[in-house]
């Protein structure tokens, strides 16, 4: 008979062995993936630099400022952009490589489950959808406003801080027209504002040749203003002043269109924008909505593309890497075609924007559970 091991023995052993395969899933997974952002990140940038360095040239930008200034807040937004792609090659990548050194099969020989080899890829994935997560949230919105504001002057040439012709909903019944405003001065020309009742009709029409807004009063103080009332009985009452003070209900940032742009704002912000906008009624709440579902479900796709990952490179294939990255990439492609698909549902049609950014990750997620259970174990 032979002896049987004991188990303070062996379940020590046990134990050490699988944090070895952890580390060394964990590390692969992690090394792979920066790896190949650090070669795809190098590539990008000398195309890119290729592209605009004669508007670099030609707009006197140093060398500082196009390395700190641009491709330092270049970098997160691309990270989080294509972070799923990356990591699907990652996981594709070593994890086929493995499979073709029958590692995978020495795993799993040794008695470790499936379901517990997965459990360093699911570190690995959890790692880098909360370093995501962050990034997507707080600090890519000041990369990509600083990203734009460098653009504006060194690329694309236009001003960020004159405005023409704006119009817009300031809040129901409340439309704001301004012909120009200047943001360094918060100063608007040939200002407007009119209320509406809700069958159409004029009740109220305010108008200035300047408005400037004073930061001590919180007022905006206006140059030949002029007031006209229309009352319920279409009576009309006309009256000038050379100057006015009044709030208007408005805020220099109401004028600002940089400060408009969804993706410069950090979340907190982002959630204020959409409460109001939705209060105002206006036609920006879906894409404001959207971006703000993006940043919280999006990265549950690195998890996704993860599973997706390993449950096809586990796989020992004649064709070894090759066919294993051919088959990933195609599947990365086609998800982020059906995300781009259904965000063009939620803004043009009746989509809600929640199930837009969700539908794609529910999907291959119920793919991955598919693919996981059927691969060989």
């Amino acid at each position: 008979m032979p002896h049987r091991i004991p188990e303070a023995i062996w379940y020590p052993l046990m134990l050490d062995s699988l944090k070895r395969i952890d580390r060394y899933i964990l590390g692969k997974y992690l090394k792979t993936f920066l790896l190949a952002l650090a070669l795809i990140i190098v590539i990008v940038i000398t195309f890119d630099v290729s592209e605009k360095l004669d508007d670099f040239l030609s707009h006197h930008a140093t060398f500082w400022q196009v390395v700190f200034d641009y491709y330092f807040n270049f970098i997160p937004g691309f990270v989080n952009l294509y972070s799923p792609l990356f990591i699907f090659i990652a996981v594709i990548f070593f994890t086929s490589k493995m499979a073709g050194n029958t590692e995978i099969i020495a795993i799993l020989g040794s008695g470790i489950s499936y379901r517990r080899l997965l459990r360093p890829y699911l570190y690995g994935a959890s790692i880098v959808a909360l370093i995501v997560l962050l990034l997507g949230n707080f600090v890519i919105p000041l990369s990509q406003r600083h990203l734009i504001e460098f653009e504006e002057v060194y690329v694309k040439s236009k001003a960020t801080n004159y405005y023409n012709n704006l119009h817009f909903q300031a809040e129901p019944g409340v439309q704001v027209y301004a012909e120009s405003y200047d943001v360094t001065m918060q100063r608007a020309f040939k200002f407007r504002r009119e209320e509406i009742a809700p069958d159409g009709q004029l009740v109220k029409r305010e108008s200035a040749d300047i408005i400037h807004f004073d930061t001590v009063t919180h007022l905006w103080h206006c140059n030949g203003y002029s007031l006209r009332t229309i009352d319920s009985n279409r009576n009309e009452s006309l009256s000038f002043k050379s100057t006015h003070d009044d709030s208007f209900g408005l805020d220099p940032a109401d004028f600002d269109l940089l400060s408009k742009r969804i993706e410069t704002m950090n979340t907190p912000a982002l959630i204020r924008h959409i409460h109001r906008e939705q209060m105002r009624g206006t036609g920006t709440v879906k894409e404001a909505q959207i971006e703000f579902f993006q940043r919280m479900l999006n990265p549950l796709a690195i998890i996704v593309m993860t599973f997706i990952g390993v449950s096809i490179a586990s796989r020992k294939s004649r064709g070894g890497t090759g066919v294993h990255l051919a088959i990933g990439i195609t599947i990365a492609f086609t998800f982020i075609v059906f995300m781009k698909v259904t965000t063009v549902f939620a803004t043009n049609g009746n989509l809600h924007p929640f199930l837009a950014v969700l539908l794609p990750q529910l999907v291959y997620g119920l793919a991955a559970v598919y693919l996981i259970h059927k691969a060989p174990k």
